[in-house]
């Protein structure tokens, strides 16, 4: 590995070398679905895609910069790359460990700035919560999480309702909330019929 920047480059390598980290979203694989039996549950990538576009969605709904969003919750799980999806049981185990911010500053150091600015102030943005943006993709993350359950849920796997029932209470705008209760009314096939 060479160093671009040492080398007088425009930092093209740093973002390769991410751009290949991040690759590793797409195999790894959501760990919390395995207690309940989901022997292949979704990729991380898979549910930051879901994340990202419901982000957009609901940033709509609520008067919020759909784009922002979106772009806030395509970054939500990238540290998943260092850590792995470690399960809500894990997590009293192994303490408070780095910020989604230090973790993110780590990956993103070889990056020229202007790249690694966008996904630290990304990042850092979602973690506080203070935007409306950040809200409408934290309630993404956990409406997909209801949505992503209740599909199981449909292919028979049982004992889900605990991702359900966390995630819907977690929901604090109201158009994620409306959401959540016509999913929890709405056949994860009723689309077909339209």
């Amino acid at each position: 590995m060479t160093d671009d920047s040492a080398r007088g480059g425009d930092g093209a390598e740093g973002i390769a070398e991410f751009a290949f980290e991040l690759g590793v979203l797409k195999r790894m694989r959501r760990a919390g679905w395995w207690h309940v039996g989901v022997r292949d549950p979704e990729s991380v990538a898979e549910h930051s895609l879901r994340v990202s576009q419901l982000a957009g969605l609901i940033a709509a709904q609520e008067g919020a910069d759909p784009a922002r969003a979106a772009f806030l919750a395509l970054w939500h799980d990238s540290q998943e790359t260092r850590t792995g999806d470690i399960p809500h049981t894990a997590r009293p185990y192994l303490g408070a460990g780095p910020s989604n911010e230090a973790i993110t500053a780590d990956q993103v150091a070889r990056m020229p700035d202007p790249a690694a600015r966008t996904v630290r102030e990304a990042v850092a943005e979602y973690e506080a919560q203070e935007s409306a943006e950040a809200r409408c993709a934290k309630d993404a993350d956990r409406l997909e999480c209801l949505v992503q359950a209740v599909e199981y849920r449909s292919a028979g796997y049982q004992g889900v309702q605990a991702w359900i029932d966390s995630s819907r209470r977690a929901l604090v705008t109201g158009t994620a909330r409306r959401i959540a209760d016509a999913a929890l009314d709405t056949s994860p096939l009723a689309w077909r019929d339209n």
